[in-house]
């Protein structure tokens, strides 16, 4: 486990791997934890590890620690008093001390493919959005990671509106907990694993710069979720990704890329002039992957921008050597990204991919899903305040 630090309402929770990370984008807000209303510690926060520590205080037994858990993560329980393995009189004395506290799901938006897009409040009055992707009875949930984003990606609607604080561990693992919702009645299997049911780190925030707390959502997520199932996307925040190779439980990787060399990638993702491409994918080449695993490159393509022949000449020379797949996304135009980010014709995609395919590189092309209710990548926003708009590297 990391190091931990009593950081929010008395609980704890692993350290932020990101915290010496050099400065990247526009400033966080200094709020970056939650302000709680309630005192008491959410047991949502915390690994099996730590809850028994946690609560060996008010348990009279070592193993309530484990029914406690296995109450919250595998039946989804959303109050002390479901955890009816616990006597009413040690549920009322936990009470007095402990919480379970889940963000309120304030409003659903539903797409004619049945994309749904939650917005979430949270118990400070943050806000986030997240997204359950249906595929028969598979389902795919896009989740948060902070209240905003502070890196500014020209393509991205969440960095227009500006950075926000962290979730906990709770917070993040919370939205999957709703979005499979009481009316989903598939139940864990005797091996602990949740059917059909995938998890990306693909919604609103950079996972890498709030580690600590994703860390811990991952080891949660992975009693009803295989790590296979879970998808971790991140810009390439290196230290946390360095530290990441020591996790315990390893999602997989998919890497934003959207460029294929320095020039275009700073053009439109200032992180990549404190996180160069080099720097990155030196780091890539020795990353440790499970046998069979590939890493994703996520290539945003943008009309006149990237989306060349030569680009994609530049790209396969870039994953060279490297067991990648490249997903291919025409950019989701939004009116606050403006005219520029405008995703090129059909035939381009598809030359665009031929190119790849044919100098050896695994290509899919990222099906839209839920744009109409703006749920598709990178449309993502929740905050109900003024935009910061985009700021140019020359600003940072």
């Amino acid at each position: 486990m990391t190091s931990t630090s009593s950081n929010r309402s008395g609980s704890t929770r692993p350290a932020s791997s990101a915290a010496d990370a050099p400065p990247v984008g526009p400033a966080k807000n200094p709020e970056a934890e939650p302000v709680s209303r309630d005192p008491r510690p959410n047991l949502l926060d915390f690994t099996l590890k730590e809850l028994r520590e946690f609560l060996r205080p008010w348990v009279d037994r070592p193993f309530r620690a484990k029914q406690i858990f296995r109450a919250l993560h595998h039946r989804r329980v959303t109050d002390l008093q479901g955890v009816t393995e616990l006597s009413l009189s040690m549920r009322q004395d936990l009470e007095m001390h402990v919480r379970v506290e889940m963000p309120s799901l304030v409003r659903s938006q539903r797409s004619a493919d049945g994309t749904v897009k939650g917005l979430f409040e949270l118990e400070d009055g943050a806000s986030i959005e997240a997204v359950d992707i249906p595929d028969g009875r598979r389902r795919t949930f896009c989740i948060s990671s902070q209240a905003g984003c502070p890196l500014g990606c020209k393509f991205c609607v969440t960095g227009f509106w500006g950075a926000g604080r962290d979730l906990t561990p709770g917070e993040i693992v919370s939205q999957v907990y709703t979005l499979l919702g009481q009316e989903d009645t598939r139940e864990v299997h005797e091996t602990g694993d949740l059917p059909g049911i995938n998890v990306v780190f693909m919604g609103m925030g950079e996972p890498l710069l709030n580690a600590g707390a994703v860390r811990t959502s991952v080891e949660l997520l992975a009693e009803t979720i295989a790590p296979r199932r879970m998808t971790l996307s991140t810009i390439g925040i290196l230290p946390a990704l360095e530290e990441m190779i020591s996790w315990p439980v390893r999602p997989n990787l998919a890497i934003s890329l959207h460029a294929p060399d320095d020039a275009r990638r700073t053009k439109i993702m200032p992180v990549n002039r404190t996180h160069p491409l080099r720097d990155l994918m030196a780091l890539l080449h020795r990353f440790p992957l499970a046998k069979g695993r590939q890493i994703t490159f996520e290539y945003i393509l943008i009309r006149d921008f990237n989306d060349q022949p030569e680009a994609a000449r530049a790209l396969v020379r870039l994953v060279r050597g490297l067991p990648a797949k490249v997903n291919l996304i025409p950019i989701n135009p939004d009116p606050v990204l403006g005219d520029e980010m405008k995703p090129p014709a059909p035939s381009t995609v598809l030359a665009f991919q031929q190119e790849l395919k044919q100098r050896g590189v695994f290509t899919t092309i990222r099906r839209q899903r839920g744009d109409e209710v703006s749920g598709a990548c990178g449309q993502l926003r929740a905050f109900a305040r003024d935009p910061r708009g985009f700021r140019t590297p020359a600003n940072l």
